[in-house]
């Protein structure tokens, strides 16, 4: 059961669109990269980060995950976080 609450926590855990555009971008990620990456269209992630639609099951787990591991890599690269 540990391994359903973590997803749960991490699919929660979606940060507001402003700041996961904020983490797409300090990662010098274009959204066309990645929507390849979610295998979704570049629109798609264009309307996550306006805002005015949300990712669901699956794929909001994917999306958070991949904000995760954005940031991080972001931080590191600037000296401003260690990996977890």
């Amino acid at each position: 059961m540990s391994g359903l609450v973590a997803e749960v926590r991490e699919a929660l855990s979606l940060p507001a669109p402003a700041v996961a555009r904020a983490i797409r971008e300090a990662a010098r990620v274009s959204q066309a990269r990645l929507a390849e990456e979610l295998g979704v269209h570049e629109l798609t992630v264009a309307r996550w980060e306006a805002g005015t639609r949300i990712p669901h099951g699956d794929l909001r787990l994917s999306y958070a995950r991949l904000l995760r591991d954005l940031d991080e890599a972001a931080r590191c690269a600037q000296g401003n976080g260690a990996p977890a």
